[in-house]
């Protein structure tokens, strides 16, 4: 029986100490899925803490068919979904971007040297994709998170998100179209806004 086997099966029996220990090793993964989907940090905070609580208030229900950390992601989608569809109503557009390498949240990329003006350039574009990224629908945007910012493979996605395969790349097919579409908007409004200051 695995490590993380035994944890699950002592949270399970109430054992408080041995959910923290779970709650340790994949708070950093939940808490940058909430941030990218969610677009703060605040938000991605109260989608952490809100997705472990619902864990470990079902953990007896976990049958041990996939692995904890499939279950938590799953959870957690669900959660930053739900939150969306909330807030439907009401369209903001955070910026999902921090420079801070602390932060679990943000990939490091290496200095290769560039220009300045081309630092600004790269970070002005991850935030104009961040951008994009937010105006998706919630399904579109959880699965280019997971799929191309998270980089998980199509069977862990299915598990995540409870579909068959060829549904998983179905859905990256047209959230990565969704997603190109938006962008060439973005393109356009820009383009305009150029025009009209000059």
């Amino acid at each position: 029986m695995s490590a993380e086997l035994v944890l699950v099966e002592r949270s399970k029996g109430g054992d408080l100490a041995a959910f923290e220990e779970l709650v340790v090793m994949y708070q950093k993964q939940i808490y940058n899925l909430g941030y990218r989907m969610m677009g703060s940090e605040e938000d991605a905070c109260d989608m952490t803490q809100e997705a472990f609580l619902k864990a470990f208030k079902s953990i007896r229900k976990f049958n041990n068919k996939s692995n904890f950390g499939t279950w938590i992601y799953r959870i957690a989608v669900n959660v930053c979904i739900d939150e969306l569809r909330k807030r439907k109503k009401v369209k903001l557009y955070p910026v999902a971007h921090n420079d801070n390498p602390q932060d679990s949240g943000c990939k490091l990329i290496m200095d290769t040297g560039d220009l300045p003006e081309e630092q600004v350039e790269r970070q002005e574009t991850r935030k104009q994709v961040q951008q994009a990224i937010n105006r998706l629908g919630e399904e579109h945007r959880s699965i280019i998170i997971l799929r191309d910012i998270q980089g998980r493979s199509y069977q862990e996605i299915a598990d995540i998100l409870g579909l068959n395969i060829g549904t998983v790349k179905s859905r990256i097919n047209r959230a990565r179209q969704s997603l190109k579409e938006e962008l060439i908007k973005q393109s356009e409004l820009n383009s305009e806004k150029i025009v009209k200051m000059g």
